[in-house]
């Protein structure tokens, strides 16, 4: 059996195996649905921007992406800690492949937990424009998802200590979602500020998720999807690269 398949499959059963991880998982995005949804909507309508709600969760979907797919790389560090890794990379397989299927099954998990998030979203309001948008969205989504989901083995692969992986994705993501137009609109910045929003692949997945849900989005669809294929490219050749000198 295709080892990218046998991988992707043990992500899934790993994941699903943890209810309470899912449930937990939930909090986040509901916490920002309700509180900084409906705490700024009254605001964000005063100043003639319209629905809150109908920005912001194409935002809140986005951040439980990354969330979810840049810490998948932290089971690296477990599967070496308790030998697996070991197992696998003495394997007669490239390792690229082995690195493809569990990227490919973090990215998977990620697009699943924003999928809910996005149901959980018509509770507080949301509404999407079509279902050939929704469709989209789950496209883009991907696409997000399988990008951090290679940030995070890339830097998974370097670290052998699982606080020090946590402290540096967290000082790594936090900037990258809050200066992505996840929850304020990019349109008026200075010019500093917006240099830096540009920079950040996040930015693209964020307007992407919003233009195909609610047309809502600043750069066109395909400038979106190229600059996520160039982004997702670029990281693998470098997580590939980190993790063919990882050593179990």
């Amino acid at each position: 059996m295709n080892i990218i398949y046998i991988l992707w499959l043990r992500e899934l059963k790993r994941y699903f195996r943890s209810w309470a991880r899912l449930i937990g998982s939930l909090g986040q995005p509901l916490l920002f649905m309700i509180a900084i949804g409906f705490g700024f909507g009254p605001v964000f309508k005063a100043a003639g921007m319209g629905d809150y709600i109908q920005f912001l969760i194409p935002g809140v979907i986005a951040m439980s992406i990354i969330f979810t797919s840049v810490f998948s790389g932290l089971q690296i560090i477990w599967d070496r800690q308790f030998g697996f890794l070991k197992e696998m990379l003495v394997a007669p397989v490239p390792r690229l492949k082995i690195m493809f299927g569990r990227c490919l099954g973090g990215a998977t998990i990620a697009v699943f937990q924003g999928c809910i998030v996005l149901l959980l979203s018509f509770i507080v309001g949301f509404r999407f424009n079509s279902v050939w948008g929704l469709f989209a969205a789950v496209g883009y989504m991907f696409l997000t998802a399988f990008l951090f989901t290679l940030f995070g083995t890339g830097i998974a692969s370097a670290l052998r200590d699982a606080q020090g992986f946590q402290l540096i994705i967290n000082f790594l993501v936090m900037p990258l979602f809050f200066l992505s137009g996840a929850i304020f609109p990019i349109d008026d910045l200075g010019s500093s500020l917006y240099a830096v929003v540009k920079i950040n692949p996040l930015t693209y997945g964020v307007d992407a998720l919003r233009g195909t849900l609610v047309n809502l989005n600043h750069f066109s669809l395909i400038h979106d999807f190229a600059v996520l294929v160039i982004v997702i490219i670029f990281l693998l050749f470098i997580s590939s690269y980190s993790f063919s000198k990882i050593e179990a």
